[in-house]
């Protein structure tokens, strides 16, 4: 019988894959944006949103030429609930072959968009004397956004084709994100 895991859970089985710092706090990270959005969006269902997040790059740091695909086959093995497997594998969504999941619900669009998203804007973060989002406007975020040099790994195609699935603009997006990510205080 498939389960699923509390937020609790669900970062206990990403440590248990993922050993980097960078790999836990980018689920941590991504898990704490979908709960903020998922307030607005799916009140009810905030601890799934969340437990989503922490899982959704699950199979990244062993399996980086499989991202997505090892995953549903790692979360069948721990019986965790189809929809969680079919949730996090969305958001490679058309990245590279085998990643024919399409994201449809809200959330998995939501996914699909901010997991870029909240790296460039901590990348961002990181380069203001206060090191923290909780001064930054969306005019500091759209800057960097439009410097392809800047956070270079952080798909701006993926960010832009996200906000096209939210029906919602690059700009809304990026404001959106951004008050996810002060409201988690970083």
């Amino acid at each position: 019988m498939s389960y699923i895991p509390t937020v609790e859970q669900a970062k206990e089985i990403l440590m248990q894959f993922n050993k980097e710092p960078f790999h836990i706090s980018h689920g941590e990270i991504v898990s704490g944006v979908l709960g903020e959005i998922a307030k607005k969006h799916d009140p009810e269902k905030v601890e799934y949103w969340k437990v989503v997040g922490m899982l959704h790059d699950i199979d990244y740091e062993l399996y980086p030429d499989q991202h997505c695909i090892k995953s549903q086959e790692m979360m069948r093995e721990l019986d965790i609930d189809e929809g969680i497997i079919r949730s996090t594998a969305s958001h490679c969504f058309g990245l590279h072959e085998g990643c024919d999941i399409e994201p449809t619900h809200i959330m998995e669009k939501y996914l699909f968009a901010t997991d870029e998203l909240t790296g460039l804007i901590g990348a961002a973060a990181r380069m203001r004397p206060s090191k923290s989002c909780q001064d930054m406007e969306l005019k500091s975020v759209m800057k960097k956004f439009k410097t392809p040099a800047f956070a270079a790994g952080c798909s701006r195609d993926v960010i832009t084709k996200g906000a096209e699935m939210l029906g919602i603009t690059v700009d809304e997006l990026c404001q959106i994100t951004l008050d996810a990510m002060k409201a988690l205080g970083l």
